[in-house]
């Protein structure tokens, strides 16, 4: 199951059978608009040197009028040329003017608005305007992750705080016994952890959001790096007496090493946390066709479908997981660093059954000066 990312719609075409206006490129406006009004100028100038030849040399009975009629003929040069170059200004400007009135719209926090594009897509003015679109869009989107994460994330760190919060004040207060007192500093002591863990997830997160490139690539052996994540976990399943069943064939990948060994850490982590005591993970690598396959399946508690649909969202927890260390980030920032290595993750599950994640992950990449 690939992540559903909230993202701004992409602008709607416009209605069928309307034409779009092939419009001239704004590095053309100027000269366009230069060349005609020195042609009208040139044309005025002729006109009326014409009209004082006729009078003088065709009609020289006329030839009293001569300087009232190039005076008329001028001034009806200019007012014609006047209204062509106002009209003709108006044309190229509109869409310069709907973006600048757009653009006021946007610095006033309305990133929902979208120009009209009814320019050719291959003209400057058709480019700029998708171009401005695009940018609308995208300040859409951050504007929607921001109150998203703003709404999520102090939702999620308000419930530790009151709870580190309380305890400090009773003991704050005295008159309790040492059972009670080191009960209450071992929870102050798990929520702090909580928390210093949320906000590292929170910062990587949100790293991740805005990253396009992935740097520091280099080849290593993909299952070495399963077994030493399962080793920084030694304790957690350790403790829950978790029986580990790996099946790993040597499969040599190419990638950031620490971004991936996020994927398995957090995998491994939900495996062990929702597992009982006595249970069991098991881990299949294998590549075959180009695709690597990484299976993580646990004994657990299971999901029902409504929660696998939604597992992959920030800070999505399932009726089972509330209250526990989780805070609903690792499996989005799973999706995420898969999607950035050009893989996906899917997962299979029902109530009482246990689950399984398997990540696909393209065995092309090749670090920069590999042949």
């Amino acid at each position: 199951m690939k992540r559903q990312v909230t993202q701004a719609p992409e602008t709607r075409k416009h209605v069928k059978g309307k034409r779009r206006r092939r419009g001239l490129p704004i590095k053309s406006l100027r000269m366009i608009l230069t060349v005609f009004v020195l042609s009208v100028m040139v044309v005025t100038t002729v006109f009326t040197v014409l009209i004082y030849i006729l009078l003088e040399k065709i009609f020289p009975e006329l030839a009293e009028y001569a300087t009232a009629t190039v005076v008329a003929c001028l001034l009806a040069s200019s007012i014609i040329g006047t209204g062509l170059a106002a009209i003709i200004s108006k044309w190229f400007l509109s869409p310069l003017k709907e973006m600048i009135n757009a653009t006021n719209k946007i610095s006033r926090g309305d990133f929902k608005i979208q120009l009209r594009e009814n320019f050719d897509e291959s003209t400057e003015v058709g480019m700029l305007q998708r171009s401005f679109n695009h940018m609308a869009r995208e300040l859409d989107g951050i504007e929607m992750f921001r109150k998203d994460f703003i709404n999520n994330f102090s939702h999620e760190f308000k419930t530790p705080i009151v709870s580190v919060r309380g305890f400090a004040h009773q003991l704050q207060a005295g008159g309790l016994s040492q059972e009670e007192e080191r009960e209450y500093i071992s929870i102050i002591a798990s929520e702090s952890d909580r928390l210093a863990k949320m906000a590292t997830n929170v910062l990587l997160l949100s790293k991740l959001e805005y990253q396009e490139i992935v740097t520091d690539k280099k080849r290593f052996d993909l299952d070495e790096q399963i077994r030493t994540c399962l080793l920084l976990l030694e304790k957690q399943w350790e403790a829950k007496d978790i029986e580990l069943d790996l099946n790993l064939d040597p499969v040599s990948y190419c990638f950031n090493e620490a971004m991936l060994s996020e994927v398995w850490i957090n995998l491994f982590g939900n495996a062990i946390k929702f597992t009982p005591h006595g249970g069991k993970v098991s881990c299949v690598l294998r590549e075959d066709n180009g695709v690597i396959k990484v299976c993580i399946s646990d004994t657990g508690n299971g999901m029902s479908p409504e929660v696998m649909t939604h597992i992959f969202e920030k800070f999505y927890q399932g009726d089972h997981s509330h209250g526990g260390e989780g805070n609903g980030i690792g499996l989005t920032i799973v999706s995420r660093i898969l999607e950035l290595c050009g893989g996906h993750i899917t997962v299979e599950s029902s109530p009482d059954m246990g689950s399984v994640f398997t990540v696909f992950l393209p065995s092309i990449h090749q670090p920069d000066g590999e042949n």
